[in-house]
């Protein structure tokens, strides 16, 4: 503490911040000698290091008659474009090609009986009043990120937009390299339990390891690879708003999260294409979930083509470890909200769609008090996993273990 330890290695560059604007461009390492763009201007490449591409982002506009370097500028939207500034996302991405040109999305097969069968898992779900436990998934290894997505709880309808949706997944293998994923339906944000997720996005890498999480906003494309082998941990789905910082209030200016500590990715692409959208040398997949049904097209060029990229909607990832908890010094304890590391708000000020809570190592120093947690009854769902270590209050055998969940 206050930073996480980890066995696997970071092997990325990042840029720091929650909620802020970025611009960035950037060549990734492997890039060397030199490469005609589709313009037949050549872009020298410096061996075996990374180099900013000069002049990438255009200056003083966003969508200039001529990009630079022969890129199309495409402007991909996280919320209406008459939002309140305060609360608008948008990113405008220099790519090689147009996200559009792709042959029209077919049906896709679901694989499995989560994903693909529209909101019915969804309104299938039994709402009972008990406490609920599940062991940990067994790895499957014929399973991708994707389709080791299963669905244990939720509410709400992504066709409306309202609610969420609970996952547990379990992958034994990578996701083909020529095959990338995004949903419509809502942000994912990915809590790893075991194996190191290794995850492509349209804006670059983020390397994800148990103990860290990260979210995917809706509509970005990604592919997951597990560079250590199989890989299990918990996703939400948040077809509602978007995760933001709580509010501090009393506490101050810093405290829990800081935005400081939240990592985005820099500009990576890859070149796999032709003159034209459909004279590559590949066939790429790209599947889409919309309301919950699996679609598909096969283009001839790469999703991951954006050269620059500048805004405020992006993915991201955060450490658990540099997570500043707070509790008493004196006596009882503080609401379970005072760990909070992100919130979605609703519409009722103070009231939230889903709050992501960790429990991290902490001292407890209260006089005269009951150590574990009060017994409490929520006006609020919890869904509980654990990612390592014990959990004091449900111990031995049938005991709460890494990887198991509890509703």
């Amino acid at each position: 503490m206050p930073v996480t330890d980890f066995e696997f290695k970071e092997k990325y560059q990042y840029q720091n911040g929650f909620d802020c604007y970025f611009e960035y461009v950037l060549f990734p390492p492997r890039y060397h000698g030199i490469s005609p763009s589709r313009t037949g201007k050549l872009i020298v490449l410096l061996p075996d290091r990374s180099q900013a591409v000069e002049g990438a982002l255009p200056v003083g506009h966003n969508s200039p008659q001529k990009p630079p370097l022969g890129l199309y500028a495409e402007k991909l939207s996280g919320t209406a474009f008459t939002a309140p500034r305060h609360e608008n996302k948008q990113t405008w991405l220099y790519r090689i090609l147009p996200a559009c040109a792709h042959p029209p999305f077919t049906d896709a097969p679901a694989p499995n009986e989560s994903l693909g069968h529209g909101v019915e898992p969804l309104r299938k779900l039994h709402y009972i009043p008990n406490q609920l436990r599940w062991d940990p998934f067994d790895h499957e290894n014929e399973t991708d990120f994707v389709s080791g997505l299963h669905l244990i709880a939720g509410a709400g309808d992504p066709t409306l937009k309202q609610g969420l949706a609970m996952y547990v997944y379990a992958a034994g293998k990578s996701m083909d390299a020529k095959k990338s994923f995004y949903s419509a339906d809502g942000d994912l944000l990915i809590v790893p339990q075991e194996g190191v997720l290794d995850i492509r996005t349209e804006m670059g890498w983020l390397l994800v390891r148990p103990m860290e999480i990260c979210v995917i906003p809706r509509g970005v494309r990604y592919q997951v690879h597990l560079p250590g082998g199989p890989a299990r941990g918990y996703a939400l789905e948040l077809f509602q708003n978007r995760f933001v910082l709580p509010e501090l209030g009393p506490i101050g200016s810093n405290g829990l999260a800081n935005a400081r500590d939240f990592q985005a990715p820099v500009a990576s692409f890859d070149e796999d294409c032709g003159a034209t959208a459909f004279d590559g040398p590949n066939e790429h997949t790209v599947i889409g979930k919309f309301n919950n049904v699996l679609y598909q097209t096969t283009q001839r060029h790469t999703p991951f083509d954006v050269v620059a990229w500048h805004g405020n909607y992006y993915p991201y990832k955060y450490d658990l470890g540099r997570f500043n908890t707070i509790g008493t010094i004196s006596f009882d304890h503080p609401d379970p909200s005072i760990f909070t590391v992100l919130s979605a708000p609703s519409e009722h000020p103070g009231t939230s769609i889903a709050d992501f809570v960790i429990f991290p190592p902490r001292w407890l120093v209260g006089e005269d008090t009951f150590r574990p947690p009060w017994y409490h009854r929520n006006t609020m769902s919890e869904f509980m996993g654990l990612i390592q270590g014990g959990y004091d209050a449900k111990k031995g055998k049938g005991g709460f273990v890494p990887g198991r969940k509890l509703a």
